[in-house]
């Protein structure tokens, strides 16, 4: 028999790996916006998308490594706590699993006869998977989540910076808006595609969400910017 591949497995680094992209994309064109918005040159745009480019990968990477690691902890803690209750209380432990199961479906005796034979096999594993919710699919890695933010705002952050370098000047605010909504519609479909998911509602909900925050990004730069020549 053929085993099937499900898009779960994925999620882990495929919620980083799509978060860092976006926000690549986003933050760094929105900079570049903000300061075109507010300069008649183009080095102040350079050094904001470069500068927003490699401040955002690091905080990325960092931010992800923290969340993801206070969850690992959280995992690890309740893994042991589970341990001990079943050293202390099997018994309490061997009920709490049947009504999981009878909640599930099952009919009492069945569940109970699951329980049992579940628990001999591995009993933690049993509790992890069908008390907690943790199992090695989405067992939190600090590690693979600050990696695949990091790696994946480099290459989001990379496209507006260089329509910054080559994009003609006058029309800069215009064309980081332009190719970011085709670089954030494109992330939207490959994370559809990856993840199994309906393709127009991932890029409607980012290109709408895209546009919000670099259309506030060149308002400020147009209200608050000094022009010079």
């Amino acid at each position: 028999m053929e085993i099937e591949n499900h898009y779960i497995n994925r999620s882990g680094w495929l919620r980083a790996a799509v978060l860092g992209a976006n926000d690549g994309i986003l933050s760094t064109t929105s900079l570049a916006i903000g300061v075109a918005a507010a300069s008649v040159t183009r080095e102040p745009i350079l050094l904001a998308a470069v500068a927003g480019l490699a401040a955002g990968a690091l905080s990325m990477a960092a931010g992800e490594y923290v969340s993801v690691s206070s969850q690992a902890d959280v995992e690890t803690a309740d893994l042991k706590r589970e341990k001990l209750e079943l050293q202390n209380r099997p018994e309490s432990e061997l009920e709490e699993l049947t009504l999981i199961y009878i909640q599930r479906g099952l009919n009492k005796a069945l569940a109970r006869q699951v329980a049992i034979e579940l628990t001999a096999h591995d009993a933690l594993g049993t509790h992890a998977r069908d008390e907690l919710g943790i199992n090695e699919i989405t067992k939190a890695n600090p590690l693979m989540a600050a990696f695949a933010s990091a790696a994946s705002f480099i290459i989001g952050g990379l496209l507006p910076l260089l329509v910054a370098i080559f994009a003609p000047l006058k029309e800069m605010v215009v064309y980081q808006y332009g190719f970011s909504i085709l670089f954030l519609a494109l992330s939207g479909i490959l994370a559809a595609k990856a993840g199994g998911s309906h393709t127009l509602k991932a890029v409607l909900r980012i290109c709408i969400w895209g546009t919000f925050a670099m259309a506030m990004s060149a308002l400020v730069g147009y209200l608050f910017g000094v022009q010079t020549t």
